[in-house]
């Protein structure tokens, strides 16, 4: 008697449906043996009854085979099984139908961008070894700090790792927010049934609160309970106490809190914290901090490839799923040795998952989600297009306000109550998609995006978040004015006046909460208020000067003094005019470098200082810039330029693309080089500039040949030998000898003679950090190095096997980050994390002399450099700012020009051979020339114009000025250029 077919698993969604009709068409021919059909159809038995078994689906010839075995209609069964197909493909609209047929109650066994959390321990794997360290550094210290980068898993390892070895241990688990002892104390309060602010209190009063507050939760414990006398206290995202939290003494007693918790001699508290590893330094800078954390820390490094293998398997297993060969093996190779690939690889597995076919996941439905990176774009895309005009503006608001912008940082995501997003019908729409989509993540009356990752991988967020940065800053200030505001009532001292009041209406409407408005609204009435006030005194004013007319002389002198004060009035009120206008064109520029470019030449008319001048260079050099037919740019973080000015190379992550500069405002692309999947942390040329050296996060030194940069070959690849990261290489003017840092504490020499074959020639030793600039002197017998150990070390390498220090240069008070020799090899310019640049004479290095010092930096200094001459030199910083320094006097720089560069922080900088013309790399990996020649400025300013600014323009940024635009007619354009010539700035 032949065997009955198994039953079909409802769970496997259109192949269920095609499987079951199958089988109802062999019914209906009168249930033949597959033998029968094999020998009718010409196909094996196996083949047939697979075909109808609902595990996958057969292929179309297959299928034909059997329908006319069975009688069927061929054609119909062809479209049966395209539609099929297509279904198991994993269009999104297939995925939600089989997700809607199935009710939503399958889970996920992925936890996409969310973090997994202790309910989902189950489904966790490929971090056991992770797991078993962090436990047994808890039971030993009590005190973890965990670092790791965005998307290494340090929220998922806590909650779905080490919570649930901790079991009956109650747990708290909370991110700080904006108030972390306010959010601290709610979180205890619920816990022991307290007041919260009686307990925020008792925090904020000394950092022993803390500890006795969770000595008072445990006692209250019921008789009986057998529960660990404990506290596991999680506090996740930490480094929102550096992004979020404002008050500086309300951080340090956080802090100081949680380590005195943890650390009490009747210690009852175990505490976990898990902060970005790009936070490290700021963690350094908390006392409490500090000096446990050489004890306390604990990194989170990359997953082998063993372990993605596991983590991408273990959660199928669980759920009685299976994973193609070919979809593991491409997971594994996409995801490994990518830091931050974890959400990635989630959501990538989920999106499959929801593409499954049957009970497999496939290869096929890992691509239709968009891969390893598309997925999440795919994702985000397909939510934005699904919305409607109104509502695509809602979410790009909705997202917006959901980031916290860095400050020398990546950006971050940010915590931030439902009410502060507004009530509106597109916002709740907006939200539930979002929501539905796993973007956001709603907690109660708090909504955040879902991870990080969405930030870097989401281009049109990305895009948002440069065109609306300095607008978003204004619209956070608002934020915050608003809530203090309503929490005190409404009292009118809060409200916005004069300059912040004018500043926040020029913020679009629909980009406010109904708060926010009525906030703006209240300021408003009361500046109106004060204007009614002020036109009645003058009214009496005026009749107490009509009762008093008939005292003619005083009358004239009145007069007299009247006219002065009002010419006097006037000139202030012009150059106050031009030098909001000035500051206006620098943010202008990106977005209408025309008429950013005439704003700052007429402000520079109306009033020419030195503010206006500064502005007038960042804008017409950014306007020069972005001037003439559209085309490619430079991007990338690091760049190399070779000694002639002619080829740029920028290193952009794994790529190297070099660049025709011979014309930096029309840069022609000339060629790529691949890195082999390794992401470049410094490239230069030699001084020939037919080779290209460079290092890479394998810590391999790589050489090119660039001999003709439209056909670059590689040369060799040697590893360095450095035991840990590789920051930078330097090569000696006569390209003979090169050297490389590390943050192994070390610098290597290398022999690139033969550029096919380097060979280490010896290993520096002696600072006591992590070395990162290196720069040779130009006559190559001494090399300068920086460290994080708060040195430079001057290095004898005239004989390069033999070398040795020279001289140990002290004076910065934090990291030294970059180094340049000036032209007379006697002059050295550091710059460091201490916001300071110091010039040294190091004619003689061992009895160098400091000379002038550079402060004026907000932030870290990330790169100095000389110009030819040796005359100026320039500091870039994290701050944004590009500075010009007069060093003639080495003893006593003095600054030329302070230009703004709108796009953020500035990491690198070259000086091209031209006079005054500078080359800039920003933390956004955009490039921009700066041309610092004021009278060369001028004279190309008008050909930088595409129309002349228009009344209603001029009356916008320069009221109750009369018209008098600085380019006011525009000659014929040239096609072969694009330039438009114009009339020049200065008259007569």
């Amino acid at each position: 008697m032949p065997r009955g077919e198994r039953p079909l698993d409802p769970e496997s969604g259109p192949l269920f449906e095609f499987a079951a009709r199958l089988r109802k068409l062999r019914e209906r021919a009168g249930r033949p043996t597959y033998r029968d059909l094999a020998r009718h159809a010409h196909y094996s038995i196996a083949t047939l009854s697979s075909a109808a078994a609902g595990r996958q689906l057969p292929s179309l010839a297959v299928t034909l085979a059997y329908v006319r075995a069975c009688g069927g209609d061929e054609r119909e069964w062809e479209l049966i099984w395209r539609r099929t197909a297509e279904a198991c493909a994993g269009t999104p609209a297939a995925a939600a139908a089989a997700e809607d047929r199935h009710g939503g109650e399958t889970r996920p066994p992925y936890a996409g961008l969310a973090a997994f959390g202790e309910s989902d321990a189950g489904f966790f794997f490929g971090r056991e070894r992770l797991t078993a360290a962090l436990v047994e550094h808890m039971k030993e210290k009590r005190l973890l700090v965990l670092f790791g980068a965005s998307g290494s898993g340090k929220s998922s390892v806590l909650r779905a790792g080490v919570l649930p070895a901790f079991s009956g241990v109650r747990a708290l688990v909370f991110t700080p927010g904006p108030h972390p002892l306010e959010e601290c104390a709610l979180r205890l309060a619920a816990t022991a049934g307290l007041d919260p602010a009686s307990v925020r209190g008792d925090l904020a009063a000394e950092p022993a609160g803390l500890h006795r507050i969770v000595r008072q939760i445990l006692a209250g414990r019921p008789e009986g309970d057998r529960a660990p006398d404990e506290l596991l206290l999680v506090v996740d995202q930490f480094e929102e106490v550096f992004t979020l939290c404002r008050d500086a003494e309300e951080r340090e007693r956080f802090v100081a809190s949680l380590v005195h918790a943890a650390q009490a001699p009747d210690s009852r508290t175990r505490v976990a914290v898990a902060v970005r590893s790009d936070f490290y330094t700021h963690c350094t800078r908390l006392p409490a901090l500090v000096d446990i954390l050489p004890h306390a820390h604990h990194p989170v490094g990359p997953m082998t490839a063993e372990e993605l293998r596991a983590a991408i398997t273990g959660p199928a297993a669980r759920a009685r799923l299976t994973v193609e060969s070919a979809l593991l093996t491409t997971l594994t190779a996409d995801a490994h040795g990518r830091p931050g690939a974890l959400p990635l690889l989630s959501h990538a597995l989920l999106e499959t998952w929801r593409r499954r076919r049957g009970n497999a996941l496939t290869l096929a439905g890992y691509r239709a989600a968009g891969g390893f990176e598309g997925a999440l774009t795919q994702t985000a895309e397909a939510f934005h297009h699904a919305l409607s005009d109104s509502q695509r503006g809602a979410a790009r608001r909705l997202f917006v306000r959901l980031v916290a912008l860095g400050e020398g940082t990546e950006d971050t995501k940010r915590r931030v109550p439902r009410q502060e997003l507004g009530d509106g019908p597109d916002t709740a729409h907006v939200l539930e998609q979002a929501t539905r989509a796993r973007l956001l993540t709603v907690d109660g009356d708090h909504v955040e995006i879902a991870h990080e990752a969405l930030i870097r991988c989401w281009t049109r967020l990305g895009g948002w978040l440069d065109e609306d940065r300095d607008q978003e800053r204004l619209l956070r200030t608002l934020t915050e004015a608003a809530a203090l505001w309503e929490s005190l009532d409404h009292d009118p001292d809060t409200l916005y006046r004069g300059v912040r009041l004018a500043a926040a209406k020029d913020l679009p409407r629909q980009a406010l909460t109904a708060r926010e408005r009525a906030f703006l609204d209240a300021g408003e009435s009361a500046a109106q208020e004060a204007q009614r006030r002020d036109r009645r005194s003058l009214r009496r004013l005026r009749r107490l000067v009509g009762a008093l007319v008939v005292l003619l002389v005083c009358a004239v002198a009145a007069a007299g003094v009247a006219v002065q004060a009002q010419n006097t009035v006037t000139r202030q009120r012009n150059e106050a005019v031009a030098l909001r206008a000035a500051d206006e064109s620098v943010r202008l520029g990106p977005h209408d470098p025309s008429l950013a470019a005439q704003v700052a030449l007429a402000a520079y008319r109306h009033a020419p200082q030195k503010r206006t001048r500064d502005a007038l260079l960042s804008t017409l050099s950014l306007a020069a810039y972005g001037a003439g037919p559209t085309g490619p740019r430079p991007t990338g973080h690091t760049p190399a330029v070779t000694a002639d000015g002619r080829t740029l190379a920028m290193a952009d992550r794994a790529e190297i693309l070099l660049w025709d500069i011979t014309d930096p405002r029309r840069p022609r692309r000339l060629a790529t080089l691949d890195g082999d999947g390794v992401a470049m942390n410094f490239i230069e040329f030699t001084p020939s500039g037919n080779t290209l050296v460079g290092v890479g996060a394998d810590r391999t030194l790589r050489l090119w040949d660039v001999t003709d940069p439209r056909e670059p070959a590689p040369l060799s690849e040697r590893p360095t030998g450095h035991a840990d990261a590789v920051y930078a290489v330097a090569v000696r003017r006569d390209g003979r000898l090169a050297a490389t840092s590390g943050y192994d504490d070390t610098i290597r020499l290398w022999d690139i003679t033969d550029p096919a074959r380097p060979r280490t020639v010896a290993t520096l030793k002696g600072h006591a950090g992590n070395v990162k600039p290196v720069a040779f002197s130009p006559d190559g017998t001494t090399l300068a190095s920086g460290s994080d150990d708060r040195t430079i070390r001057i290095w004898d390498v005239s004989r390069p096997r033999h070398a040795a220090t020279v001289a140990v240069l002290e004076g910065h008070r934090h990291f030294v980050d970059a180094l340049a020799y000036g032209p007379d090899g006697r002059t050295l310019l550091s710059g460091s994390d201490d916001r300071t640049a110091r010039l040294w004479d190091i004619g003689d290095p061992a009895r160098y002399r400091r000379l002038g010092e550079l402060a004026r930096h907000a932030d870290v200094v990330a790169g100095v450099a000389f110009a030819p001459h040796g005359r100026t030199a320039v500091t870039v910083g994290v701050d944004g700012a590009v500075k010009v320094w007069d060093v003639t006097d080495r003893a006593r720089p003095a600054p030329l020009a302070f230009l703004t560069n709108p796009g953020g922080s500035v990491k690198e900088v070259r000086h091209l051979p031209a006079d005054g013309t500078l080359l800039t790399v920003t933390a956004h990996r955009s490039v921009q020339v700066w041309n610092t020649d004021l009278d060369r400025v001028l004279a190309d300013a008008c050909n930088r114009v595409r129309g002349t600014i228009s009344r209603a323009q001029w009356a916008h940024h320069f009221p109750r000025l009369a018209y008098d635009p600085p380019c006011p007619r525009r000659a014929r354009a040239d096609p072969a250029s694009g330039i438009r010539p114009g009339l020049p700035l200065l008259r007569g």
